[in-house]
């Protein structure tokens, strides 16, 4: 018996390469590289930021036009909220297949500055270069027939990674299975949602609305980086993450800064003086009890992490930094603890519009991220505590000229809409370790295993309201520079990307991996 079912198994393993070579042969072929590549662009043409809602709702049709063309049953999900962007979701049956795997992505990207884009540039103009621009990448034309496609090519555009490359891979993944003369051994679901850079505001009112439409064996996000060695990656868990804006204030009015300097208090230095005290010399929050929730790493869990192949010293010599924070921890270490970040400062002018002022106000945004074991509200208050003990006396409104004149340190703290939980997928998932399997005939190494990412996903909600354990795979290049200008896509990691999903639409079903429900 022992000895069929390593046939079995040992069969079931060629036909998963033999289907994994014919989609790889398909993705490589220059024609369809050439193809995808004019579709994407056109994608990325697409303007793509949460408040532009002609825009997203044109994002919505153009992947659900796709998908329709592919022949998959597709309709757009609201939540029945005004203003908000819609759900696009698809569906697959494949006769006789036992185990269903909804894929997600999301088509949104986060707010852009066009100025500070590199020049020739602008985050909806999509742009190739030959190499990353800080390296002294010169950007290039696009190609006009196949042959001219350099797969180590960046292709600059907002949502150029993050997401729209997760979006198109799933898609274009579907479309090689099909293409190359095969079918998915699995049913699909595609959920391609437009609200994650706003932190998923409307998605718990999807999962209520349509609960018995998304049940799925397994859930597999499509986001994020893949290993900053390059190597492929499949993650079980991400931050939560929660925004909080604080301003503190000076005199009501802007004051010459001779006239009144040393006399009237300055809200730029109170704010940084305030901000200086949330952290040490190493980078380490000091706030009391922000780490005492934390739920510690499971055995499994540590193994992992110390199996994960070094960074620090790629990420020192990439970012060119002599000494990073964390006293002494390593890259991956410090992802499992909650960070304090500052997204950015603001009071009066600076450059070519300073003058000489003491200013009326200061204004920080906060950006905490939680690991399992943390709540988004308990954060935030161990964050108005910490703000009381240095003597601030903390509102939540504009100040009254009578509050202005009782409290000499007023602080006003605002938790953003949005903020979610942490959430951890246990790594010995049955049907995750298939899926990893599956990946793993794509290279000739061990797919990296992380027990959870650093950046953030409502993925609690998954948990809560479906009852189901997400699991990530990422596809992009890490020096994406997702979320910030100069947004990009290494081509190779693009098409090696619908490959790699491509592996998991043509798995190998087992009785234990499906057929929960």
């Amino acid at each position: 018996m022992r000895q069929l079912l390593a046939f079995a198994f040992a069969f079931c393993s060629l036909a998963t390469l033999a289907q994994s070579t014919q989609i790889r042969q398909y993705v490589t072929n220059p024609s369809n590289q050439f193809r995808w590549l004019n579709q994407y662009r056109e994608f990325l043409s697409i303007p793509n930021v949460l408040g532009d809602s002609v825009n997203m709702v044109k994002n919505a049709n153009w992947i659900k036009d796709w998908l329709s063309q592919k022949g998959v049953k597709t309709q757009l999900l609201f939540s029945g909220k005004a203003g908000s962007a819609p759900v696009v979701y698809g569906e697959v049956v494949v006769p006789g297949a036992i185990t269903t795997i909804a894929f997600y992505a999301h088509y949104d990207g986060q707010p852009v500055n066009p100025r500070q884009w590199n020049e020739g540039l602008s985050p909806f103009v999509p742009t190739l270069t030959s190499d990353r621009l800080d390296k002294g990448g010169k950007i290039i034309p696009f190609p006009t027939s196949p042959s001219g496609i350099d797969p180590l090519t960046r292709l600059y555009g907002r949502g150029s990674s993050d997401d729209k490359a997760g979006v198109f891979a799933i898609m274009a993944a579907y479309e090689s299975i099909l293409a190359s003369g095969q079918k998915p051994s699995i049913n699909i679901k595609f959920f391609f949602e437009g609200e994650e850079e706003a932190g998923s505001i409307n998605l718990a009112e999807i999962f209520k609305n349509y609960g018995s439409l998304l049940k799925a064996d397994q859930w597999v996000i499509c986001d994020g980086p893949r290993h900053i060695s390059g190597k492929k990656q499949v993650v079980f868990g991400v931050r939560g993450d929660v925004n909080v804006d604080l301003k503190v204030y000076g005199a009501k009015r802007p004051l010459h800064s001779g006239n009144y300097g040393n006399w009237a208090p300055n809200p730029a230095m109170r704010l940084v003086q305030l901000l200086a005290t949330m952290k040490d010399k190493d980078g380490m929050v000091t706030i009391k009890g922000f780490n005492d929730d934390v739920t510690p790493l499971t055995d499994t869990e540590r193994k992992a992490l110390a199996a994960i192949p070094p960074v620090d010293d790629i990420l020192k010599k990439d970012l060119v930094l002599a000494q990073p924070d964390g006293n002494g921890m390593s890259f991956m270490e410090l992802l499992t603890i909650p960070t304090l970040n500052i997204n950015g400062i603001q009071s009066a002018n600076v450059g070519n519009m300073s003058a000489n002022v003491i200013p009326t106000e200061a204004v920080a945004v906060l950006d905490l991220r939680l690991v399992l074991g943390n709540d988004v509200d308990r954060q935030v208050n161990k964050l108005v505590d910490h703000i009381k003990l240095q003597g601030y006396t903390v509102i939540d409104h504009e100040p009254t000229d009578l509050e202005r004149m009782q409290s000499p340190l007023l602080a006003k703290v605002t938790k953003r809409k949005g903020g979610y939980n942490a959430q951890r997928t246990p790594m010995d998932l049955p049907i995750a370790q298939q899926i990893i399997k599956s990946i793993e005939t794509t290279v000739d190494y061990p797919v990296v295993r992380v027990p959870s990412a650093g950046g953030s996903l409502p993925l609690y909600l998954y948990e809560q309201l479906l009852q189901e354990k997400p699991i990530t795979i990422p596809i992009v290049n890490y020096d994406n520079n997702q979320h910030a200008e100069n947004e990009n896509v290494m081509l190779n990691y693009l098409w090696e990307g619908i490959e790699t999903i491509g592996s998991v639409m043509t798995m190998r079903e087992t009785l234990k991996m499906g057929g929960k429900r």
